[in-house]
């Protein structure tokens, strides 16, 4: 069943086949989407974004997501591509300078921080916001914004990423009343399991924190493909009346005080 027969959307962040957003790409393709494709330029030299693009037949809109002017330009040049307004976004954007550089959370870099959150948080306000004041989205369209469980638990070496997610998933609840009211637009973000992204395992201890997740999880770990798949249902108007949310998409994890399988070994 085409899902997303006749809609139009954009998929943000698709780096390489690792990348969730890289396999949503090709999900909404599967089922009938046209999209556009976007990453900051810089991205776009070192993944193979183009490899994606011919796959499905996407054409790529370089725009850096925390320049309004790059934001405007990108969904001007997507509604003039694909015939028309948006019916769906996927912000799929995150980066910690402090992460990469190996700071520790106790002596991190003030302006490295503001970097992280202007990339991985208010990049998402900036899109909702110029997507907003232009009239961008189809009526009962779809955005949403992948995120972790550091929003609210404690991942030490996850460092300030985890007030990014946190941050993004507040712009998704109270942007989500905003779109509500405007057009039935709905607004989420997804609480993804650890996923094996090149992104994730630049994380210092991910190894640690993705098996130890999978132990914990009765369902296990929700893989990159799963997710898609979970975001293709959040696209389509199979999900009309579900907005304001964060979805946890981890295999149970959120719920887990302890699995007995970590204390026996079996």
């Amino acid at each position: 069943m085409a899902l997303l027969e006749g809609k139009r959307g954009i998929i943000s962040g698709a780096l390489d086949e690792q990348s969730i957003a890289w396999k949503v790409a090709e999900k909404c393709a599967a089922h009938g989407a046209k999209i556009t494709l976007t990453n900051a330029p810089v991205a776009l030299r070192f993944g193979k974004i183009q490899e994606l693009a011919a796959k499905v037949g996407a054409e790529i809109i370089p725009a850096d997501a925390t320049n309004l002017e790059d934001i405007e330009a990108l969904y001007t040049q997507s509604q003039e591509l694909l015939g028309g307004k948006l019916d769906f976004v996927l912000h799929s954007i995150g980066m910690s300078v402090n992460v990469r550089k190996k700071r520790e959370y106790t002596n991190l870099k003030y302006d490295w921080m503001q970097k992280t959150f202007d990339v991985s948080a208010i990049s998402f306000h900036k899109m909702m916001q110029v997507a907003y004041q232009n009239d961008v989205m189809s009526d009962w369209g779809s955005i949403l914004g992948l995120t972790y469980i550091a929003a609210q638990r404690v991942f030490p070496d996850y460092s300030e990423m985890a007030e990014s997610k946190a941050l993004l998933e507040s712009f998704a609840r109270s942007f989500g009343y905003h779109f509500g009211v405007k057009n039935n637009v709905r607004v989420n973000t997804i609480s993804q399991s650890p996923t094996m992204t090149t992104a994730g395992q630049g994380v210092k201890g991910f190894q640690e924190f993705f098996d130890y997740a999978d132990s914990m999880s009765p369902l296990g770990n929700a893989t990159a493909d799963e997710c898609a798949d979970y975001c293709i249902f959040m696209f389509s108007d199979m999900s009309r009346k579900i907005t304001m949310q964060n979805l946890y998409h981890d295999g149970g994890y959120v719920n887990m005080g302890i699995n007995p399988s970590l204390v026996t070994g079996e």
